[in-house]
């Protein structure tokens, strides 16, 4: 949980990319990313010479011929020399580095560009860094500066892709539910929230609870995972575990300091555009998590041989590659936009029979539009599902408020809404006012059609309700109760 400090370090921190010139939101979280790695590498150094010293082991710094790219070496310069050695001497040194901790940062830092131009702003953001202190933070806390910083990335992407709200995502993990030993993958990553949360969730399950620490909109801090006592099991949590693919660079690079900063040392986040030919779809995982890019169509030319689906909509792709990419009695759970329920269109009705036919489809979860403002006001499901089988029947749940308002501010209401709702009711499949089971053979009768609307009415008229006259008696009965309490009261009054 951030102190009122950090966040107004923060928020000055912000304020002065603002005023010196870079207003744009993801160029700022990417300018702040360059220099909290640059931050981070001599802390790493100092820590692994720590370390070697302590086992007898030879030490190399990555610094050994380069000590005048370190931070404490140039942070005390002047505005002016600070900024023309950060971009002739620093800046090319990590572009080019190949720290063993960092690998796949230090590939993607090779296409960075630094766009600070102001020496002031420099200046005072290496200030205002120190007054952070990011790298020596605990892991939860670093973990929380990034996650503030990226809440004010209240952008739309291009393609249709913008950021998931954590606790949407956090609610999608808790009913698909990864563990130790499962495989997760999201094949449009983006800044990393799916993977961070579903590491974070398997971290939490293996935390005693007396231990965690919850936060007003029920992020769960101090998760140390002090269950997990295996050796194995944290290197396969932290090494071979989480996978994911973007064919954003700047994404790609935001998403891995996001992951290495909640704790995942080797984040497996490659670029890749996985609607692609070029893009491996024999590779399989256990869970696959994700809200894809949903605006529009793509090249036909470059579409993967893989699919069956004969169309370029990124939204009826996605799925389908959700569906390729897991392995047998593998889980997932996918936002998609509403139209995937009820298009007429041949492609979105064989995507349907998909689901139907060849995955257990558990739940449709309709959203309010309101979701996914300030990007958008698209009416959006999240489907979660499990391939092999087939579908016996589909819990539907219409979600009235996610515990924001659902209007462009999106203020805090009380950060949860109807999502505990929706997680107690998941597990039996209950039904209620604003859920409901409806049967796989239904839904084959209605040509595969899965929009909510279509059953809701149905499944209310199958509630069964007291008998009438047994509401009138009940509800004479008590206004009788009521008249003969007011003539007690009237006598005792008059005495």
């Amino acid at each position: 949980m951030l102190t009122p400090e950090l966040k107004s370090s923060i928020q000055k921190l912000w304020d002065k990319f603002w005023s010196g010139g870079i207003a744009n939101p993801l160029v700022v979280i990417e300018q702040i990313t360059y220099l909290i790695f640059m931050r981070r590498l001599e802390v790493l150094d100092s820590q692994h010479e720590q370390h070697a010293n302590a086992k007898g082991e030879k030490f190399k710094s990555i610094f050994e011929k380069h000590e005048n790219c370190r931070w404490s070496h140039w942070k005390n310069m002047n505005a002016e020399e600070m900024l023309k050695h950060v971009v002739t001497v620093v800046f090319p040194f990590i572009q080019n580095l190949n720290a063993d901790e960092d690998t796949l940062y230090s590939k993607y830092m090779k296409g960075a560009t630094f766009m600070i131009q102001k020496p002031s702003l420099l200046e005072e953001a290496v200030s205002i860094f120190d007054e952070l202190n990011i790298a020596n933070q605990n892991q939860d806390t670093q973990g929380d500066i990034y996650e503030y910083l990226l809440s004010k990335l209240n952008i739309s992407g291009q393609n249709g892709q913008f950021r998931t709200p954590r606790h949407i995502i956090r609610m999608i993990i808790e009913l698909v539910n990864p563990h130790i030993g499962e495989t997760v993958c999201d094949p449009a990553c983006g800044t990393g929230g799916f993977l961070i949360n579903a590491y974070q969730h398997i971290v939490k399950k293996n935390t005693s609870d007396d231990l965690i620490e919850y936060d007003s909109d029920g992020t769960a801090h101090n998760i140390i995972g002090d269950k997990i006592t295996k050796k194995q099991h944290w290197d396969q949590l932290k090494n071979n575990t989480f996978f994911g693919f973007d064919f954003d660079f700047t994404m790609l690079r935001i998403g891995l300091m996001n992951m290495i900063l909640h704790g995942i040392r080797k984040p497996n986040i490659d670029y890749a555009d996985s609607l692609s030919k070029n893009f491996d779809q024999s590779k399989q995982y256990d869970i696959v998590l994700a809200n894809p890019p949903f605006a529009g169509s793509v090249d036909k030319g470059d579409i993967s041989d893989d699919f069956k689906l004969s169309t370029t909509k990124t939204e009826l792709l996605f799925v389908e590659l959700i569906h390729n990419l897991l392995k047998n009695g593998g889980r997932a759970g996918v936002i998609i936009p509403n139209g995937v329920l009820f298009s007429p269109s041949k492609a979105h009705k064989k995507l349907r029979q998909i689901l139907i036919e060849k995955t257990q489809l558990e739940a449709i979860i309709h959203m309010p539009s309101g979701v996914f403002k300030p990007y958008s006001g698209i009416d959006t499901s999240i489907l979660i599902f499990t391939k092999g089988g087939h579908t016996d029947s589909v819990w539907y749940y219409k979600m009235e408020s996610d515990g924001f308002t659902l209007d462009d501010k999106r203020d805090f209401v009380d950060g949860k809404g109807d999502i505990p709702d929706i997680i107690e009711k998941f597990q039996n499949k209950k039904k209620s006012k604003k859920s409901f089971l409806i049967s796989g053979k239904e839904i084959k009768k209605q040509n595969f059609d899965l929009t909510l609307s279509r059953y809701q009415k149905n499944s209310s008229d199958d509630e069964k309700y007291d008998d009438p006259m047994l509401m009138i008696d009940n509800i004479l009965n008590i206004e009788g109760d009521i008249i003969a309490n007011l003539k007690l009261l009237k006598k005792k009054l008059e005495k």
